[in-house]
């Protein structure tokens, strides 16, 4: 058994697999002694559950719960299950205790009024129905995306084949933005039964993107639960190709580690970051997640994408004309994709785990982008990136009624909360690589 407290309440004394006693009491100290990949209690609402076996089981993966191994994660429960009561019977097993009358609600000194009025936002935005989804404005997203591929198609069909045809039809299905679709029923912020959003999902993701579900789940739920914090973050596990940040810079700079001319990575950012993350990085690493970890379903889903595209455009291209046209589409997805994702991100705090509050976490590590028509078109509403932090099943097209009452919150308590013009944002994805590198290469030359 694990280590854990000793004092007991008045419930069960019997003994919980993986160490703890059932109706146990600890103390904050106790919970996070467990937050090995062997070990792991968290707490939600005061309540101590060990998660070390449920882990693996987990639908969202194990690395993003256990990323709360040994913390509160009440806040984080609440901002992924829009279904609290379902989830539940999932607990009930897991639960071996709880905190000590003594104990703060709150782990490692948070400000606990900043916690409860953040609590109060959230329970205000979902009584104002802020977390309702309008079935059309989905059905419409989703209508104008087959329109926009049977446009394509047809256009080659009609036109022929010519380079002006050609280059417009990829740009048209660049532009059928099925991944901002998928990215919602992803957040399962559309259907209020969680399997609903989880079938559509895997029909958006994987047949009409050719991508898998679970691993976009996997990779993604994690940078939302903490986010821009290395170890745990996916997004800013950059391979070494790039230094991010103000820490690990000088942390590389010091260890002398030059795989790269990382003053250079400004750059170089430009030939390595948009046109290959798509089309080369995450296409390998999907076939070879799939393929690891036996996810026969998502491997189907994929392959259908594939069999309707080359069934459409191998009689009109032929093999290594559509294998051509497939890849200047997912150049063009990838540019798209890695300048509107990371304009939110890229130029915020990037360090290791600070143990920050949600609200503080979130916001130290997003910001906004100016609303207008055309920026809420080309992000797919992500330019309201604080609030989809904050709020991630909450559906996009209540971002800005939720955004004036978030920005009061921060107001009240100094939390900053940043909005910047597209042009902005996107120029300070390279003034950040810049200015990182430049600490990279002080360090590297003076410490």
């Amino acid at each position: 058994q694990g280590g854990g407290g000793r004092r007991m309440g008045a419930g069960s004394q019997l003994t919980v697999p993986g160490g703890g006693k059932a109706g146990g009491v600890y103390t904050w100290e106790e919970v996070q002694q467990h937050s090995s990949r062997t070990d792991q209690w968290l707490v939600i609402d005061r309540k101590v559950y060990n998660i070390t076996q449920w882990a693996k089981r987990h639908p969202g993966g194990l690395r993003v719960i256990g990323h709360y191994a040994g913390e509160d994660a009440t806040e984080a429960f609440a901002a992924f299950h829009p279904d609290p009561t379902f989830v539940q019977k999932f607990l009930k097993p897991l639960l071996i205790g709880e905190l000590e009358a003594s104990e703060p609600s709150q782990d490692r000194n948070k400000n606990a009024a900043l916690i409860q009025d953040f609590h109060a936002l959230r329970a205000q935005a979902k009584s104002d129905g802020l977390f309702q989804a309008r079935p059309l404005f989905f059905c419409l997203h989703l209508g104008h995306i087959v329109l926009l591929e049977a446009l394509a198609w047809l256009m080659i069909w009609y036109w022929g084949t010519n380079w002006i045809v050609t280059l417009l039809c990829g740009v048209i299905l660049a532009t059928a933005q099925a991944g901002w679709l998928q990215h919602d029923f992803g957040h399962l912020s559309v259907f209020k039964e969680s399997r609903w959003n989880h079938l559509v999902h895997k029909f958006i993701i994987g047949h009409l993107k050719g991508a898998s579900a679970n691993w976009w789940n996997h990779r993604h739920f994690q940078h939302h639960a903490k986010p821009n914090i290395f170890r745990k973050d996916p997004d800013v596990n950059m391979l070494s190709i790039f230094v991010l940040g103000a820490t690990q810079p000088v942390e590389y700079g010091i260890k002398k580690i030059k795989l790269l001319p990382y003053h250079r990575q400004h750059q170089y950012f430009f030939l390595v970051g948009p046109p290959l993350l798509i089309p080369v990085f995450f296409h390998i690493q999907i076939i070879r997640t799939m393929i690891i970890r036996h996810d026969w379903v998502d491997l189907a889903w994929c392959v259908s994408y594939y069999f309707r595209y080359f069934f459409l455009y191998i009689p009109l291209y032929g093999l290594f004309g559509s294998i051509a046209l497939l890849s200047f589409v997912r150049f063009l997805e990838s540019h798209w994709f890695v300048w509107v994702t990371q304009m939110n991100h890229l130029p915020m705090d990037i360090d290791h785990e600070k143990h920050r509050d949600w609200l503080t976490m979130q916001l130290q590590a997003t910001c906004n982008i100016e609303q207008s028509f055309f920026n809420d078109w080309f992000s797919g509403h992500l330019n309201f990136q604080i609030e989809h932090h904050l709020f991630p099943t909450m559906p996009r097209h209540n971002y800005h009624l939720v955004a004036p009452r978030v920005r009061a919150l921060c107001e009240t308590y100094g939390v900053p909360y940043q909005m910047k013009t597209m042009w902005q944002g996107f120029t300070d994805i390279v003034w950040s690589l810049k200015n990182s590198g430049d600490l990279w290469l002080d360090a590297y030359l003076h410490k």
